[in-house]
């Protein structure tokens, strides 16, 4: 059977004759609707997105998640990453109860690429390649994707998948819209009020000969949020050599928070002619984070059981006071032309990002000695000590640390796209072939000092305290004023107190270049659609850094390079209008973590820690076959399976005693593993159940959850043991029950991960492991349409109060526990469209 009118009934490249389709029902159904009177029905909400959403999915040439905005310009959470948590195999790492850093598939953030509008964003930390999505506003994005698969023609960077956002565009609407919005938030933890106030507006315009041509597209956001938390750890201080497992330390800290957001996005579209067109994508994202860490601890002379009484004991007060500024900038110029069978695409992209701490109190520490001290409890201990710990005449400054740092990480690349439509035997093929430059750099510069001689100066905590701290897990005492510990630095030796190890060790250079070409061909063959193509990735990497070798600094200089051939073959076969099956076959290369890669080292007598300059990246196989079937409004269920078998994986680990490291107590560091395998099975439904009686048609319900396994085995001083891949849950899930009409809104949602290992200790030291502990979060919202153009909205976040637990080896023994509690979210939208 060659080609059919089949094409106008599943997707495929060849789009010319399925647009000239479209464009001749739309005419015809416009002017019957007009002929015959009949009232536009506007289309809004949940239903919208997730329609909107599985179009795109289906449509795609890889295996693809979706998450859409809906028509007034909303996506349903408030960042980029809260919203990508709903999808199928993805869930979120948070960082003070907010969605920040993505996990597809069960595996680590820095494991996953992220681009916007096309082009890769850097990541404003100095350690990471991982990019926190909470900068994001959702009010800046029309639509988020998660690509699992990926084609010869995209980056090669992920092993979980590649988070692709796009922003906003003028022809995402017709003519003028605009939507505005206001919130207020409250915190349960803090009792505060926190306000944010957004907006979007687009239009087209008609310049020149052409006729709504050119269009404009721009949208803000700013909010400011107060709130906080409380934690207990021990940081995995456990004894583990006796018949029952003694604490060494001990350490209570209450987060005083404010987060303040404010992104901006401006772009342009402009269509020449029916052959060519333009864009420039902008986006500006800034994200202050202030915070106001007070620690009470305790370290035992001898590690105690629970409720065992111990002597001698270092009681300590600790103050960190800092405020933190990322950026992320984001500009992409590109177009596209056809001529004849050739259609050409090309992009210029570029983007910043960094993270500025000006000089702030890294660290502030008052000391002292008790008796007749212990804890209850192991995994959320409790702190038991007499009147005089709770008395700031009992501590004496010990040390005061200040610091400034400034990160910035800039991604310059140019890519080039060719396609040319052709047949063989009277069948659909396309052939496509490009590259693309890339240029990276990473700086890092740290400028630390340290006090600890205060002359004649009073240092006792009595008079820096700040009176009492908000504090929920157990009495805490007096907290420290850091304007107080301010003045004093004032009036000491600045110049004579620098810490030259821990200013000149963090600072580093690195540069990577990536230089990348690849062919693919795209062939339409009766019920089949299948693309193979073959991928080039040469890297050059450069480091430079300073060591410190026994008091000695020693500038550090390292280069690596490596080329990676990545062929790839993706299969879809059609089993009818509404079912498809996929099958992929596809090669990635992820690069060592910049922490990992850093250059500098401090060695002192028989202990040192290093970054490994030398590090391979890790490479991945990757095989992945399911169904999907769509069916009926917003509806779709979907398998899958996949299996990753990964070589080079990098790990923390101890190298002391090994190698040239033979005589050394202590040798941390990174190093690449061999092999490791993750394997599992990706389940999702979805569906409006608009058949059912009224009001029951309102009806939308959607779960998806992820099942997988992860083998991985190191190796150190002579041993080897199996571990799961660091960053891997087992287990993702979601689960919405919504119900939506005209007017009125309402979901309900949850999401699940199982624990997964977040640190690896020394081989011969499993029971020292750290793991996450599983987490379940629930949220309500819903919305109200006061008018057609005036929306009401309320959310509720973290329901069920939800804690955040790490645990060292076994669940019962705590390395962090944190609370956050729920926070209610109220707001207003007005919108034209």
């Amino acid at each position: 059977m060659k080609k059919t009118n089949l094409m106008l009934e599943r997707p495929s490249f060849k789009l010319s004759l399925i647009a000239l389709g479209i464009s001749s029902f739309i005419s015809n159904g416009v002017q019957a609707e007009d002929d015959l009177n009949l009232e536009t029905v506007r289309v809004i909400g949940q239903a919208v997105q997730i329609d909107k959403a599985l179009t795109e999915q289906r449509n795609s040439n890889s295996i693809e998640s979706v998450v859409h905005a809906d028509g007034i310009g909303q996506l349903p959470d408030d960042n980029a990453a809260e919203a990508l948590q709903r999808l199928p195999g993805v869930s979120v790492a948070n960082d003070q109860g907010e969605g920040r850093f993505v996990t597809v598939r069960g595996l680590a953030p820095e494991l996953n690429a992220v681009t916007i509008n096309g082009t890769n964003v850097p990541s404003p930390e100095s350690d990471t390649r991982a990019v926190a999505l909470d900068v994001l506003p959702s009010e800046l994005v029309q639509s988020l994707s998660v690509v699992k698969t990926l084609t010869p023609d995209m980056d090669a960077n992920s092993l979980g998948g590649t988070i692709n956002v796009r922003s906003l565009s003028a022809f995402d609407h017709d003519g003028l819209f605009y939507t505005l919005s206001t919130e207020g938030s409250f915190d349960d933890n803090t009792d505060q009020i926190s306000p944010k106030g957004s907006g979007a507006v687009s239009n087209i315009f008609s310049i020149g000969d052409g006729v709504d041509n050119f269009g404009v597209a721009a949208a803000l956001s700013w909010q400011k949020r107060d709130f906080g938390s409380d934690n207990v750890e021990t940081g995995g201080a456990w004894d583990f050599d006796g018949s029952q497992p003694r604490l060494e330390e001990l350490e209570q800290r209450d987060y005083e928070i404010s987060r303040e957001r404010l992104g901006l996005g401006v772009n342009f579209d402009y269509k020449a002619d029916v052959n060519t067109s333009y864009y420039l994508r902008t986006l500006f994202s800034r994200f202050t984070d202030t915070e106001t860490r007070n620690a009470a601890g305790i370290e035992f002379a001898d590690p105690l059981l629970p409720n065992e009484s111990g002597d001698d004991a270092e009681g300590f007060r600790e103050l960190k006071d800092r405020e933190e500024t990322q950026e992320i900038q984001s500009y992409v110029f590109g177009g596209e032309k056809t001529i004849g069978l050739w259609k050409i695409d090309g992009q210029i992209g570029y983007s910043r990002a960094s993270e500025d701490t000006p000089g702030h109190l890294a660290g502030a520490k008052f000391v002292g000695d008790f008796d007749n001290v212990s804890y209850s409890g192991t995994s959320k201990p409790r702190l038991n000590a007499g009147s005089d710990y709770y008395d700031p005449a009992s501590f004496e400054l010990d040390e005061v640390e200040w610091e400034e740092q400034k990160t910035t990480d800039t991604e310059k690349n140019i890519k080039i796209d060719l396609a040319r439509d052709f047949d063989i035997q009277g069948y659909a093929s396309q052939l496509k072939f490009g590259g693309k430059l890339s240029r990276r750099e990473k700086d890092n510069e740290v400028d630390a000092w340290a006090f600890e001689d205060f002359g004649t100066n009073d240092t006792s905590l009595a008079a820096y305290s700040a009176g009492n701290v908000d504090y929920s897990l157990n009495r805490y005492g007096q907290g420290i004023s850091s304007s107080a510990l301010e003045r004093l630095i004032g009036r000491l030796d600045k110049a004579g107190n620098v810490d030259a190890e821990e200013s000149q060790i963090n600072d580093f250079v690195m540069n990577e270049d990536i230089n990348a070409a690849y062919v693919m061909n795209t062939l339409d063959l009766d019920d089949w659609t299948i693309i193979a193509g073959l991928r080039y990735e040469g890297t050059e990497f450069k480091a430079k850094g300073t060591g410190i070798r026994d008091g000695n600094f020693e500038a550090i200089s390292s280069k690596n390079s490596y080329h990676n051939w990545l062929p790839g073959l993706h299969l879809r076969y059609y089993l009818d209008d509404k079912t498809q099956v996929r099958a992929a076959w596809t090669n990635s290369v992820v690069r060592p973590t910049f922490e990992a890669l850093a250059p500098g080292f401090a060695i002192d007598g028989d202990e040192a820690s290093f970054g490994n300059p030398d590090l391979d990246p890790m490479t991945s196989k990757n095989l992945d076959l399911g169904i999907e079937h769509y069916m009926g409004r917003a509806g779709a269920v979907s398998a899958y399976v996949f299996y990753k078998d990964i070589s080079d994986f990098v790990y923390n680990t101890d190298l002391g005693g090994t190698g040239m490291f033979t005589d050394f107590d202590q040798a941390e560091t990174f190093d690449n593993g061999d092999t490791a395998k993750v394997y599992g099975l990706e389940l999702a439904y979805t569906q409006k159940l608009s058949w059912l009686p009224a009001p029951w048609n309102g009806l939308l319900l959607g779960a998806n959850a992820t099942f997988s396994q992860s083998d991985a085995e190191i190796e150190g001083l002579g041993q080897k043991r199996d571990i799961d891949l660091p960053g891997q849950s087992n287990q993702v899930a979601n689960l919405m029950v919504g119900w939506e009409n005209d007017k009125l809104s309402m979901r309900l949602s949850a999401n699940y991960k199982s624990s997964y290992l977040s640190e690896v200790a020394g081989i011969d030291d499993k029971e020292h492991d750290q793991y996450v502990d599983s987490q379940l979060f629930l949220d309500f919202s819903t919305s109200y349409f006061v008018t057609k153009n005036a929306q009401i909205t309320l959310e509720a976040k973290n329901l069920t109060d939800e804690e955040y637990y790490v645990y060292t080896g076994s669940s019962a023994y705590n390395a962090q526990y944190e609370e956050y509690g729920p926070s209610i979210k109220l707001g207003f939208t007005l919108t034209n469209f």
